[in-house]
């Protein structure tokens, strides 16, 4: 099935992104709230499946995933965070984590955000006319991505309000968003840039059940 940005998850996002971190040897407990926690190898990046756990909301859509990462292992504070509503392709989730735990520093940022949208322009995404620099589209004006300021609840290492990407899909206009993700300040652009070049691969994905909201907007081929 394609595009992947409106291919859904399946009902089973966690299952999907948990899998790819087991078997990437990231270790995975039960967290005093009861949420499941996922520690890379380094120690340096967590994802923890929050669902049900809070009410954080994102786009009215409830927050699934919580991704956090931190200078060294023995340091509680995290320097950013990024997070992923019900909805969001598990490979695209995937395809960041394993971005981060790959990076020996995942808490710093060396490029600039460009790189972002190059990785959407690169898999036939476009660039806003109004905003160039700072927000792209997927060719069905079906989903967007943008640097925006950050709901509050949102936070970061540093302390000062900012702006950070945010993702989004929205098959119909005035509808209810598909999924929603954001990514606070500090979140390297590379890693993102990895969020968004699976976001946008043309590579199939394997679903059984498409989102009724994109109907007419994908494509399905049969599995061999």
């Amino acid at each position: 099935m394609r595009p992947r940005h409106l291919a859904g998850d399946d009902d089973e996002l966690a299952d999907r992104v948990a899998d790819v971190l087991v078997e990437a040897g990231w270790s995975t407990w039960t967290t005093a709230r009861s949420t499941l926690l996922h520690l890379s190898p380094r120690g340096l990046a967590g994802a923890e499946w929050v669902r049900g756990s809070h009410g954080f909301l994102l786009g009215d859509l409830q927050v699934a995933w919580h991704v956090s990462a931190r200078l060294h292992p023995a340091r509680a504070a995290m320097e950013w965070t990024a997070c992923f509503t019900t909805g969001t392709p598990p490979e695209a989730i995937a395809d960041f984590l394993l971005a981060s735990a790959a990076r020996t520093d995942p808490a710093v940022n060396y490029d600039e955000y460009s790189r972002v949208l190059d990785a959407l322009c690169a898999h036939g995404w476009a660039r806003d006319i109004d905003t160039p620099d700072t927000r792209a589209w997927d060719p069905g004006m079906s989903a967007g991505f943008a640097w925006a300021e950050l709901p509050e609840m949102v936070r970061d290492g540093d302390p000062r309000p900012g702006f950070g990407w945010q993702a989004w899909a929205e098959p119909v206009i005035g509808d209810p968003y598909q999924w929603t993700a954001v990514f606070s300040a500090s979140v390297p652009h590379d890693l993102v840039a990895a969020f968004a070049a699976s976001l946008a691969s043309p590579t199939p994905v394997l679903r059984r059940n498409p989102p009724e909201n994109a109907a007419g907007r994908l494509f399905v081929t049969p599995a061999p």
